[in-house]
């Protein structure tokens, strides 16, 4: 209903959400004359059943009567029978009636063969087939010259008991047999009509199927057009017949008004699309509800590009819908009901999760006086980040477990210099204010590690250890494992080698090593992978490590690379026993990496613990998008060690520090005398790889909440440290070559200064926010502040250059997280 100036002035003058005091049945009166206005409207709208039908009538009349006007020789000859002179030919009979009916069917059939060649397929007839791929339908294209049509292939549908068979009209093309389809419009069952022009990508019209929008037009389409021939039927199911047909982006009704969007290969139903209405995420329900005559457009997304727009909640694509403008009775409904499947949402929430985090607890501050030294291994990996991103994205609430805040901090690229000297890695520091503690400062200390050009890295040695098991099964495993390790095959030179070994009951070798100039070998062993029995983890390690071993590459890059869900059910599967076999692995000088995949039974424990224990690096792969960030664009930084057993010790000036604490890490602290025990185990750094680390710092001159309790100690006696002037800390380093046995140990002074945040470098900013952030998620009970807003508004001063876009996906997720939380 076209009444928005109405609604306009209503709005303004009554505020629609109150109803004015002075006339409480106001509200009532107004919706029955908007009732009225609608069915006025739909009135002036609607055409008679009857006009089409009387229209074809009176064309049929009109056609005999021209008919006969014409024939005046057909009309003569049969004067001498009616007329006087009855005597000459005598009394009509039957086969003067029977010549009269023929030459009557005779010329009524040359007037049908002169109707244009589009009208004169049949509706389910198929097109008989051309003899060159020059002439395919080239009599039927000949007359057919709009410029709409000419860049339009056509279906025509006629309805015949429960199925309706759409036949397609080739463009004319002398140079090819066949053409890839640019748009194709899709009708099926019953008359319909196409109100606009669509030329934007996957736009469906709006006609009905089963109460559903069912006219659909699909751009660039890949596929076939010979033989072609695409059936719908009676329950509303869109289906092919032929080959490569739909095989982008396509909206398929199901039984009982299911939707789903079938892409590459389809999904399951259960799976369910994104519903996004003028802006605004909404349930299916409220898309069945829309009246299909106020929908003006459909977009559907898939894809990257839709888990970019929306996030992991859009794995399964996004139906972006915009509405003709609707009435104030409308927008009233639409919005009750949404508020209804919300309210029902919050009383029946339905989990079926069974992920494993292993606890811990946040560091506490230390009273630097009685404990000025504080020891930790760094940590590279970033799986956390990712992970807490498909949580937030798919509305579920966060395990605080699941976040590790190194590994978010650790996500993000920081623009820190390359190191001189011959060093593996600089040492970068800031000290500025703490945004969550007021009067707090906060200390970051950053490690850039050396980019090593691509042509000068080692010869790699690379075993592919993939999870073949039952629960690998889903969309977002298996098959997405598959493409991920296609991104890293892309990276790879012929000197490297690639062996691929399974497990599932048990363990077994599908490829021997390979060199990645085989490709097409590789990948073809990839795709011929399905998933399906129980989880021997660990005799798939054994396998993959002996494999390894076999095929040892000196002074070259060896490493596992294990792909699974992390669900160890047979064999070695407890967290102990996976620990103690990866440290005994290790030994070997073959490195691992871990990748997660899937959600539902995901088991981050146990492939945290094989990563911190077996000389590795941990990520969670969700999408495409993050397969392609770190198998891609860090791939070297990924699959290539610069430095091992990485190591940092820093020691507090009691001076200028009371009291500290370190942001995360909480499964990477030492002992601190294991700082130069080369026999302890810490975490790698790969070749242009950066990693931070925060400590939250309690001035000496500042009064907090947050101090530990002091005890009254006899022996102890505080050491004078106003002897070293300004040094606010000592950081010192100890690494070991990627091939070595012994560290070395480098050290870099810290200088106690009075900045503010306003002056703090973006990256400083950037870092703060995420650690911020996950503080947040995590319930901290360490800070005061906690409000997103802040969050996000620090991380906006942080973005900076952003090239590749991962910053303004973080604060999207602010926003995102905004939405659950209310």
């Amino acid at each position: 209903m076209e009444n928005n100036h109405i609604d306009q002035q209503f709005n303004e003058a009554s505020r629609l959400s109150e109803e004015p005091t002075v006339f409480p049945g106001f509200e009532k009166v107004w919706t029955k004359v908007e009732e009225k206005l609608d069915l006025k409207k739909e009135k002036k709208r609607m055409i008679p059943l009857w006009l089409p039908y009387g229209i074809a009538a009176s064309l049929v009349i009109g056609m005999g009567a021209f008919y006969f006007m014409n024939k005046k020789e057909s009309v003569d000859s049969f004067k001498p029978v009616i007329a006087e002179d009855t005597n000459l030919r005598g009394p009509v009979s039957k086969t003067d009636i029977a010549k009269i009916d023929s030459t009557i069917t005779n010329n009524i059939k040359k007037e049908k063969n002169t109707v244009k060649p589009i009208e004169k397929l049949a509706a389910n007839a198929t097109p008989e087939p051309a003899k060159s791929s020059d002439q395919v339908h080239q009599p039927v294209i000949s007359e057919y010259q709009s410029e709409k049509d000419k860049n339009d292939a056509i279906f025509s549908s006629r309805k015949a008991g429960h199925q309706t068979d759409i036949n397609f009209i080739k463009k004319k093309d002398t140079s090819e047999s066949t053409k890839e389809i640019e748009e194709i419009v899709v009708t099926a069952l019953g008359i319909k009509r196409i109100e606009k022009s669509v030329s934007s990508s996957n736009t469906i019209t709006t006609t009905t199927l089963n109460g559903l929008p069912q006219s659909m037009v699909y751009s660039s389409l890949q596929g076939t057009v010979q033989g072609l021939q695409i059936t719908a039927s009676g329950s509303g199911s869109v289906r092919n017949q032929g080959d490569n047909i739909m095989n982008n982006n396509s909206v398929g009704y199901l039984n009982e008004n299911k939707i789903m969007i079938r892409g590459i290969s389809s999904v399951t139903a259960e799976n369910k699309a994104l519903y996004v209405i003028n802006g605004v995420v909404a349930e299916e329900e409220v898309f069945k509800s829309l009246d299909p005559n106020k929908i003006e457009s459909m977009n559907v997304l898939k894809g990257n590009s839709a888990v970019a727009m929306y996030g992991n909640k859009a794995a399964n694509g996004v139906i972006v819908v915009t509405t003709k403008s609707l009435s104030g009775k409308e927008k009233r409904k639409l919005k009750k009901l949404q508020k209804e499947i919300d309210k029902q949402k919050q009383i029946s929430p339905v989990t079926h999760y069974d992920e494993s985090y292993d606890a811990f607890v946040e560091n506490p501050f230390e009273l630097t006086h009685s404990q000025p030294l504080s020891t930790f291994s760094i940590d590279v990996d970033n799986a956390s980040y990712s992970n807490v991103r498909r949580m937030v994205n798919n509305g579920q609430v966060v395990d605080k477990n699941a976040v590790r805040i190194e590994e978010m901090v650790n996500y993000f690229k920081y623009d820190y210099p390359q190191p001189k000297n011959g060093e593996p890695f600089s040492i970068n520091t800031e000290y500025n204010d703490s945004p969550w503690n007021p009067k707090h400062k906060l200390l970051r200390i950053g490690l850039q590690g050396k980019n090593i050009p691509m042509d000068q890295l080692p010869a790699s040695n690379l075993v592919f250890l993939i999870d073949v098991s039952g629960s690998m099964d889903a969309e977002n495993k298996l098959p997405l494992l598959k493409s991920s390790f296609k991104v890293l095959l892309n990276q790879l030179r012929p000197v490297d080698k690639v062996g691929i070994v399974v497990y599932a009951g048990n363990a077994g070798m599908v490829l021997p090593p390979t060199s990645a100039f085989e490709k097409d070998k590789i990948i073809e062993a990839l795709d011929h992978l399905q998933a399906g029995g129980s989880t021997a983890g660990g005799a798939g390690i054994e396998l993959a490590y002996k494999l390894a071993q076999e095929n040892f590459v000196k002074e070259g890059n060896n490493r596992v690379i294990i792909a699974t869900d992390g669900d160890f059910n047979v064999g070695i599967s407890s967290t102990s026993d996976l620990k103690t076999l990866i440290e005994d692995k290790r030994k070997s000088g073959v490195f691992l990496t871990c990748l997660g995949f899937g959600m539902g039974n995901y088991k981050d424990n146990t492939l945290e613990t094989l990563a911190d224990k077996g000389n590795g690096n941990y990520a969670y792969i969700d999408n495409m998008q993050e397969a392609n960030k770190f198998l891609g664009k860090e791939f070297a930084g990924s699959m290539y060690a610069i430095a091992k057993d990485v190591k940092i010790q820093i020691e507090f000036n009691p001076e200028y520090v009371k009291s500290y604490r370190l942001i995360g890490y909480e499964n990477r602290k030492l002992k601190n005398e294991d700082f130069v025990n080369d026999k302890i185990d810490a975490g790698e750094l790969g070749s242009g790889h950066t990693v931070t680390a925060l400590y939250e710092i309690i001035p000496a001159d500042v009064k907090s909440d947050f101090i530990p309790k002091e005890n009254d100690l006899k022996y102890t006696k505080s050491r004078s440290s106003k002897e070293f002037g300004d040094e606010l800390a000592t950081i010192k380093f100890r690494y070991k070559r990627p091939d070595g046995d012994t560290s070395r140990e480098i050290s870099q002074i810290v200088k106690n200064v009075d900045d503010r945040i306003s002056s703090a470098s973006p990256d400083f900013k950037f870092a703060s926010s995420v650690a911020w952030f996950g503080l947040v998620v995590r319930n901290s009970g360490l800070i005061t502040k906690k409000d997103l807003s802040d969050i996000e508004n620090l991380a906006k001063q942080g973005k900076n250059k952003d090239e590749e876009g991962y910053r303004s996906e973080f604060i999207r997720l602010i926003e995102s997280y905004k939405t659950i939380q209310k």
